[in-house]
């Protein structure tokens, strides 16, 4: 028996996310949000852990040593996060394999950062824990609703950002730069504001769709789905947070 959900605005957990997704069957273990969250802590823990060695070796001025750790960290961990995303049922052996591989290269883009703006790292960290955890407050509070039109705000916000950044990547390779999108002038700073906005949104419909899913008795191997979804957000909202504070370190 299969069951509908709406859609999240994370690409992780859209509309597929819960569909012909069956219901546990007697005797089986079903899906919970507390079990979500400790799968979620889970994955931030092999992250930080995994980050360690490439900050390390940047700060100590050995960036070539993790360069080709670090291209492999991008490409293996977009790879994973398409096959978690088609198929769910993958997620628990390779949710954690793409923590990993995303600390390998937070690790080394955050000590990059950090080279040029001491002390940037803990504030994007910093940052990032304090809008999320704002945002789970509201939506707990239920000040914060999550309904058919903020879904579709944050969708189109979201693909639109999408569209803007390959647009300005493919306009590199002629030596075309969108300049609000890297410069650190108001424009600038007001864009990353906005994108990191819409990922704190994001978050809210996570949180939705884990609780919908729980609700509805998916299967026990949604959790690493939902935690899967929840590190994708929480990943793009510190690199948004880190290129928001070197902006205005600018």
């Amino acid at each position: 028996m299969a069951f509908q959900y709406r859609r999240s605005g994370n690409p992780g957990l859209n509309d597929n996310t819960f569909t012909r997704v069956p219901r546990v069957g007697f005797g089986q273990q079903a899906m919970t949000v507390q079990g979500t969250v400790n799968k979620s802590f889970l994955l931030l823990v092999v992250m930080m852990v995994c980050a360690l060695w490439p900050w390390m070796q940047v700060s100590a001025g050995n960036a070539q040593a993790v360069s080709g750790l670090m291209t492999l960290g991008v490409i293996g961990g977009f790879v994973l996060a398409l096959i978690i995303s088609f198929k769910p049922t993958t997620a628990p052996y390779l949710a954690v394999p793409y923590a990993a591989l995303e600390g390998v290269v937070l690790g080394a883009l955050s000590a990059i950062f950090e080279q040029r703006y001491p002390g940037i790292a803990i504030q994007a960290i910093g940052g990032t824990f304090a809008v999320s955890l704002v945002m789970l407050v509201l939506y707990r509070a239920r000040v914060i609703r999550v309904t058919d039109r903020l879904r579709a705000v944050v969708m189109g916000a979201m693909f639109g950002i999408v569209l803007l950044y390959v647009g300005a990547w493919i306009l590199s390779f002629f030596h075309l730069m969108v300049p609000f999108i890297n410069g650190g002038g108001p424009l600038g700073i007001g864009f990353s504001v906005l994108v990191i906005g819409v990922a704190a949104f994001m978050l809210t419909l996570d949180f939705d769709m884990i609780e919908r899913g729980a609700a509805a008795g998916a299967p026990q191997y949604m959790e690493w789905y939902g935690a899967f979804g929840l590190m994708v957000t929480l990943v793009w909202m510190y690199v948004e947070m880190l290129r928001l504070m070197a902006k205005l370190r600018q």
